[in-house]
């Protein structure tokens, strides 16, 4: 396989010159077993490139076997590298743990930290446990497996990632998978030097990539999303948290649903920033499950009927905007992969039978 060279990543005020013709492949999305499954079965036969971006990591049930499928690649020689948050261990927002578990979480993540880098895999913790928890966390998922890309979903690389209410996107799309491939790059940089880098987009015929670098107060995601709200004629808004700020103001200035967890749904900390949220705003959310709500896209339907979608890793909430996460989303006027968001909205989402 020959890698093309990777494509230079655009700040938001050079997107118009970052123009690619070839449009992006068809997507597919995943549920969550279903992207852990494929991913595996896809590493299990990588040839020359892996890379995992993730904001937690885990050895566990749902786990095990991807984390098998990294370790022998890197043995037989695969360029494979993986980036986790210091969230793994340090999840302030799951619950508040006693001290003995967040050090048997810490000693667990270095176990396997240990394990896939003695097998030639090269791990990077990303962020830093100093000061507020949420603060310059690296919320971006993605993996790249040689030329498929999976990317422009929520989910976690943990148990508790794998049963939440979520989805990835696969795309078999050599472009994709070298941008991605910088995306990666540019984020363990960054990291190394403990600062983000300019919001960045790539243009892909009338879809576009949008990545936020984590630096305070910017982000890509919010303000596209905010621009479109702003011209739709109608907003449905799925994400695990209540939207907040101006692009919150502007959804609500016009017909919508909202789909986003109810505060008993969460742990404590989650809890508290929902019911918060909620208080504020005088959002209410139509979700009813008992189910963990992880996934997070908007989908705006504008004047004529024409439909745009934002999908990716942004929870829509200005928090994160403030905090200076890295994100990634998917800007797509794709018919083919809206009805997909649309599906998974309609039986994952709004179904009867998700409202136990």
């Amino acid at each position: 396989m020959v890698t093309a060279p990777a494509l230079p990543l655009r700040t938001p005020t050079t997107a118009a010159s970052a123009v690619v013709d070839v449009p992006l492949a068809p997507a597919r999305l995943l549920l969550p077993h279903e992207y852990l499954a494929d991913a595996t079965a896809a590493i299990a036969q990588a040839r020359t490139r892996v890379r995992v971006t993730t904001l937690t990591i885990a050895d566990e049930d749902r786990t095990g076997d991807l984390i098998e499928a990294l370790v022998a690649a890197a043995r037989r020689g695969v360029d494979v590298r993986v980036a986790a948050d210091v969230f793994t261990y340090a999840d302030a927002a799951g619950t508040f743990l006693p001290r003995r578990y967040l050090t048997r979480r810490r000693r667990e993540s270095s176990a396997l930290a240990s394990r896939l880098s003695d097998a030639g895999v090269r791990f990077t913790w990303l962020g830093s446990e100093r000061g507020l928890i949420w603060r310059g966390r690296t919320h971006t998922k993605l993996c790249v497996v040689d030329d498929v890309a999976y990317a422009f979903g929520g989910v976690n690389l943990d148990d508790r990632g794998a049963t939440n209410v979520d989805y990835m996107l696969r795309l078999a799309d050599p472009l994709l998978a070298d941008q991605l491939t910088a995306v990666y790059g540019r984020i363990v940089r960054m990291n190394a030097c403990e600062r983000g880098h300019r919001s960045a987009v790539l243009q892909r015929g009338e879809d576009a990539v949008l990545v936020d670098g984590g630096m305070p107060g910017e982000s890509v995601i919010y303000e596209r999303a905010l621009t479109l709200a702003s011209q739709a004629e109608h907003v449905l808004l799925v994400s695990q948290y209540c939207p907040t700020g101006p692009l919150g103001r502007a959804i609500a200035a016009r017909p919508h649903q909202l789909w986003f967890n109810a505060p008993r749904n969460a742990s404590p900390a989650n809890r508290a920033l929902i019911a918060g949220s909620m208080a504020v705003t005088g959002y209410r959310t139509r979700y009813r499950s008992r189910r963990y709500l992880h996934a997070k896209c908007l989908v705006f339907t504008m004047a004529g009927g024409e439909r745009v979608a934002i999908t990716g890793s942004h929870n829509f909430v200005l928090g994160g905007v403030r905090l200076g996460t890295r994100e990634i989303a998917l800007e797509t006027r794709s018919t083919a992969l809206i009805e997909q968001l649309l599906t998974f909205h309609r039986t994952s989402v709004a179904a009867p039978v998700a409202t136990g």
